[in-house]
């Protein structure tokens, strides 16, 4: 009985990676968001399926990461292949493509800020350091999973944030740790309304000069 849930999910999975979840990553690519995504699929998808694919396809990319960038561990990529046994029954076994050798950093002493809290302000601030330090490889830390252990207050920082950027962190199945997402534009902003709403303490890290700005 195990073996047939084991098979049938399996199976489930296969059809679903051959029917959307290219398209679900082309669209995670392209800056869509899991609530944008889903209006687009040809092809009807549970939203908390394609929540995942987005979820496991950032950290694939190394968009994400459940650790600090430069602490020198392995990020595996895998996949399922399907397999026949002698007597024609098939089966889906899980391999790994490949894995990329992390490179540890040896960080300086952390920079602390904390200074005006307008999120204008905020971007010139997060403006110059990437000029000086580059934007390459810059990482923010995101709390947003530890935030949904503490009663409103996820929700408050969703409600700092305008309507973009906040379909973009609510449509993620945020894990109850720290995480830490290229610093893209989109982040940027999402750190300057959190920073403003005082809902904001982290860490911008620069692996190409091993800097770190912490905001308290």
């Amino acid at each position: 009985m195990a073996e047939n849930r084991y098979f049938q999910k399996a199976l489930s999975d296969f059809m679903f990676e051959a029917a959307c979840g290219g398209a679900i990553r082309h669209l995670a690519d392209s800056g869509y968001t899991v609530r944008q995504i889903e209006k687009q699929l040809d092809y009807p998808a549970p939203y908390a399926r394609i929540q995942k694919t987005v979820w496991e396809h950032l950290f694939a990319r190394g968009i994400l990461l459940k650790e600090r960038p430069g602490s020198g561990l392995r990020r595996e990529k895998a996949a399922y292949v399907k397999e026949y046994d002698s007597f024609g029954k098939a089966s889906f076994r899980r391999v790994v493509v490949h894995e990329e050798e992390g490179n540890a950093v040896d960080w300086k002493e952390p920079v602390p800020y904390s200074g005006v809290r307008t999120a204008e302000m905020f971007l010139q601030v997060l403006g110059k350091w990437t000029a000086e330090n580059g934007e390459k490889d810059a990482y923010a830390s995101l709390d947003f999973g530890l935030m949904t252990g503490e009663p409103g207050k996820y929700e408050a920082a969703l409600a700092a944030l305008p309507e973009g950027p906040r379909e973009y962190v609510s449509g993620l199945p945020w894990e109850i740790i720290r995480v830490y997402h290229k610093l893209d534009a989109r982040i940027m902003e999402i750190l300057a309304y959190l920073y403003e709403a005082e809902l904001y303490q982290g860490e911008c890290c620069f692996t190409g000069t091993k800097s770190i700005l912490r905001l308290e």
